[in-house]
């Protein structure tokens, strides 16, 4: 029996003169099936060589890139096979690959390719070869197919938590268990955490789940919610400032990074950062150093920062709004907090978790409520919950039940509905012109009360410049809190 030879380099064979339709003339079984039993003994030291030198369980895999076969892939044991019989380790059902077309052999000194006297022939970079080395990352091509050899990578996958709460965060469905799972490996070391999902899913108490599960636990943690401070002040609020360096600076004041040092920083709302801004904070978070407002000393900060937002980031990195750099600095570990609806096998728990908080665990739920509680799609998510609980709590106290029910109370909706009235009498420019101003003072009005009168920050969410929508503010005599009230 003879030994196959090493090879270091690929050994072309003559020109392409044979047919395209996938199949040489006369017989091809048997040389193939002799090949096969020549090799049979080298394959296996070779496979046994492999695993001991390179040492990657996962290996190397082939992944089909043209063709009827497109995205089927095979990982690369010891040997593989690639051809259209359906013996082959990687079949591909294409016209120009022949039965057995050509062998893969992963052996210590990386992948050797054999031609198995292909009608089309195996090629590497054009060239037609009969056996060879090939790299992954190169790209084969069988007959008129093209394959690629990429080494995989061993995932570590993270298995749910047993426990059905982080926390005071409450959650026995699999998506929140395996957040715990995440979030409890994670809150013991000082890893960045990017926590995004919907307005009140709850993610400043997992926020605040995750600092006490720190070893920062007994040392400051601080808010900052970047959505609710004033544009000109935000710097201000990270990183303190120096007695007038600005106008209104009377006193040196310190910032969140100073005052949280040694602890955690829980920066709210990350996604409404002003762009300028977001360098000084990236700079902090790559160098632990930053200087107050109007101060040339270099401070020190020993802080963990967990962030939060409601916005898609990497949406606004592709359109510009918020820096890349600063995204993938943030999301060390990213957690999407799934919204209530995606998980409503939770609220019978979340209910008697409320309850309990709120004092209402004497009061019984009947199945129709809880029902209805679970029927609903919560766009407030637990917060909404929260707020129809305590308010059902507070009618079934007020009245003497002893039960809560679901309390609908009335609201401008209706009314908004019927808002459109047209005249007989008007043109449509001049009707249009009437439901338009009611519509944009409906509209600031709003969006004023989203942010609690902060103009900047309703500015940035509407997309559109500050000075106008303090405009039109002042124009509809909207001014501060008064865009809350009824």
């Amino acid at each position: 029996m003879t030994e196959p030879k090493p090879l270091s380099s690929a050994q072309t064979s003559g020109p392409d003169q044979e047919p395209a339709n996938g199949e040489a003339s006369g017989n091809v079984a048997a040389p193939v099936e002799s090949r096969r039993a020549r090799h049979d003994s080298s394959h296996e030291i070779s496979t046994r060589a492999a695993a001991s030198v390179l040492g990657a369980p996962a290996g190397v895999q082939a992944l089909v890139l043209t063709g009827s076969s497109k995205g089927t892939s095979k990982v690369v044991g010891g040997r593989l096979t690639i051809g259209k019989a359906a013996d082959n380790d990687l079949v591909i059902t294409d016209d120009t690959v022949s039965r057995h077309h050509c062998e893969i052999i992963r052996a210590p000194d990386g992948l050797h390719v054999r031609d198995l006297d292909s009608t089309n022939g195996t090629k590497i970079d054009g060239t037609r070869i009969r056996e060879a080395m090939v790299q992954p990352g190169s790209v084969l091509r069988v007959g008129e197919v093209e394959i690629q050899f990429k080494p995989t990578t061993q995932r570590v996958e993270v298995l749910p938590s047993d426990k059905s709460s982080f926390g005071p965060a409450i959650g026995q469905s699999l998506a929140m268990r395996t957040i715990f799972g995440i979030l409890e490996r994670i809150a013991p070391t000082d890893a960045t955490v990017l926590l995004e999902g919907e307005t009140g899913t709850g993610k400043d108490v997992l926020a605040r789940a995750l600092s006490a599960g720190s070893h920062r636990s007994s040392k400051p943690f601080l808010i900052v919610d970047c959505g609710a401070v004033t544009y000109s002040l935000i710097e201000s609020e990270l990183f303190g400032h120096e007695r007038g360096s600005f106008t209104g600076a009377v006193a040196t004041r310190q910032g969140a990074f100073e005052l949280a040092d040694g602890g955690t920083v829980f920066l709210d709302e990350i996604g409404e950062l002003p762009l300028d801004v977001q360098p000084k904070l990236l700079r902090v978070l790559e160098t632990r150093e930053f200087r107050r407002v109007g101060g040339n000393k270099t401070l020190q900060t020993n802080v963990r920062v967990i962030a939060a937002t409601k916005r898609d980031l990497q949406r606004e990195v592709a359109g510009g709004k918020f820096r890349e750099d600063l995204y993938f600095r943030l999301a060390v570990v990213p957690v999407t907090v799934p919204p209530l609806r995606a998980r409503r096998d939770d609220i019978p728990a979340l209910v008697n978790h409320i309850l309990k908080l709120a004092g209402g665990n004497d009061l019984a739920v009947p199945p129709e409520t809880m029902q209805a509680l679970a029927a609903h799609d919560w766009p407030g998510n637990v917060r909404e919950l929260r707020n129809v609980l305590e308010r059902a709590i507070y009618m079934a106290q007020a009245t003497g039940s002893k039960e809560i029910g679901v309390v609908t109370l009335p609201t401008g909706h209706a009314a908004a509905d019927a808002a459109f009235h047209f005249e007989p009498d008007k043109s449509y420019r001049e009707t249009r012109a009437k439901y338009d101003a009611e519509f944009e003072k409906r509209y600031v009005k709003w969006l004023l009360g989203r942010h609690t009168g902060n103009i900047s920050a309703a500015a940035r969410e509407a997309k559109m410049d500050r000075k106008h929508l303090h405009d039109m503010a002042k124009k509809h005599g909207l001014r501060g809190n008064e865009a809350e009230d009824s």
